[in-house]
């Protein structure tokens, strides 16, 4: 197979894209990927890294208020339309793969307009506004959410989860919780904000560690790189041996299954990592994204009764305490969370978007 794939902007773009090549090179050693992104995305560091050939495109979003960048995003748009065609003449791909971010617009685009069989892959609840317009084009439209399938045209619409869910769940993990200077044998909380950290997760948490500092349980409190030092600063006099401070883990994956639970965000990525895994979760939503899809994403375990929700407009020291105790002093209610968070994980995901892939292929012949 020779599949040329697009996605970028945030790892939520990134990482399933890149999990359906790892699934398609296990399966044909000799198919071969091209990676379309764009020039400002973190993808045109992450994707070299990895060894697989990387076109870039300058490209950017659409302004939400009236603005003049808006023309020059049509322009880039265009321009970028133009040399997407170009790329798919000379790749000559089988398939093209779109996971979201504005260059995949173009990329979809371009490629459907050249009749390439096309798929894309939404990850979140709610449909990005790229996904939205490309679903038009494509021959196949991959979800993770039940809750995105109205949103698309219904005969396109294949639920397949997160690719990203399957290479966390094949994982075998041997993590040491020593490393972290702590018990093994002890129920541990991670509370993670994100791979930057969350600045009104870490307020709270600061607020809170004397607490947690005199619970049976451990806490893994991960505040991001950049907003290490400063809580370091505000902590300085904390004794807790019950309590490790990360900047960043950078293997949550092997961390993941050590957890008893987990409080973070709910993008769509950490989602496909914990019901993989089947871990429960407290999950606060990030408010700053797009139609509050981080809500959206939660809800829907919530509603699974795989994962406890708190608004971050109700963060305080007093709801997290409260609703981390409730969890975990209660190994009967972490049984049933982890259990329900499991039936909603898709570890074959990346398999069968390969399948949909080839599908689409034996489609058009």
């Amino acid at each position: 197979m020779r599949l040329m794939v697009s996605g970028g902007g945030t790892g939520g773009h990134i990482y399933p894209a890149l999990a359906v090549i790892n699934e398609l090179k296990r399966q044909d050693p000799n198919a071969e990927v091209m990676y379309v992104g764009s020039q400002r995305g973190i993808e045109s560091t992450i994707v070299p890294e990895l060894g697989i050939p990387f076109k870039e495109m300058e490209i950017q979003g659409f302004k939400r208020s009236l603005s003049l960048e808006n023309f020059k995003t049509v322009y880039l748009f265009l321009k970028s339309v133009h040399r997407a065609k170009k790329l798919v003449r000379e790749f000559k791909p089988d398939v093209v793969l779109g996971t979201g971010g504005y260059v995949s617009g173009a990329v979809l685009y371009a490629a459907a307009k050249q009749h390439v069989p096309t798929v894309i892959h939404e990850q979140n609840s709610v449909v990005g506004m790229t996904n939205k317009f490309l679903s038009r084009y494509v021959d196949k439209i991959a979800i993770n959410f039940e809750m995105a399938r109205d949103q698309f045209p219904a005969d396109k619409v294949v639920m397949t989860g997160n690719p990203r869910a399957q290479e966390v769940a094949n994982i075998d993990s041997h993590f040491d919780l020593a490393s972290f200077g702590l018990d093994n044998t002890k129920p541990t909380l991670l509370v993670v904000g994100g791979s930057q950290g969350a600045l009104k997760i870490n307020k709270v948490m600061v607020e809170s560690l004397k607490t947690f500092a005199t619970k049976d349980y451990q806490v893994v409190f991960v505040t991001g790189p950049k907003r290490y030092d400063d809580v370091m600063a505000q902590i300085k006099d904390l004794k807790a041996p019950n309590i490790a401070i990360k900047a960043y883990i950078s293997n949550m994956p092997e961390v993941l299954p050590k957890m008893a639970a987990v409080v973070g965000r709910s993008g769509a990525t950490t989602l496909a990592e914990l019901t993989a895994l089947g871990v429960p979760s407290i999950l606060i939503p990030s408010p700053y994204v797009t139609a509050d899809h981080q809500t959206k994403n939660a809800q829907s375990l919530v509603d699974a009764n795989a994962a406890l929700m708190i608004t971050e407009a109700d963060l305080s020291p007093e709801t997290l305490v409260s609703t981390v105790n409730q969890l975990m002093t209660d190994p009967s209610k972490q049984a049933a969370m982890a259990a329900a968070s499991k039936k909603l994980g898709k570890p074959q995901a990346a398999t069968e978007m390969v399948a949909l892939l080839r599908s689409v292929i034996t489609a058009h012949q």
